[in-house]
């Protein structure tokens, strides 16, 4: 017998193409893009932080708090990313920069308007 995913079924239907899998419908009728984006609760102060726990000893810095959808928190990431010079993710409302970059990180939140906090010493 075989095992069947647990969000599996209908990928590809030949009437209507692509098959978006959480609602099941045709990508092109697709109703989860339509549903808006949940912001991250925030109190209003962005706090940014060094981490090196779990990384084998590697700093990343952390920026946590933004109050933005995903895809303007995923932009501010590439934005931060690319003036760091170094690479990155968005994680969970979170965005990581490799590296110890607190600083300018900051300066740079605070040129967009933002209130920031420095973290964890």
């Amino acid at each position: 017998m075989k095992s069947r995913s647990t969000n599996g079924g209908l990928v590809y239907s030949t009437d209507a193409g692509r098959m978006c899998p959480v609602c099941r419908q045709p990508v092109a009728k697709c109703v989860c893009k339509a549903a808006p984006q949940t912001k991250v609760p925030s109190d209003g102060v962005v706090r940014v932080s060094r981490e090196t726990k779990g990384r084998a000893g590697k700093g990343v810095t952390l920026v946590k708090g933004v109050a933005l959808d995903a895809l303007a928190l995923a932009a501010l990431g590439k934005q931060l990313k690319t003036a760091c010079g170094s690479g990155g993710t968005v994680k969970d409302g979170v965005i990581e920069v490799q590296g110890d970059h607190c600083d300018r990180v900051i300066e740079m939140l605070k040129a967009q308007g933002m209130v920031v906090k420095r973290a964890g010493g």
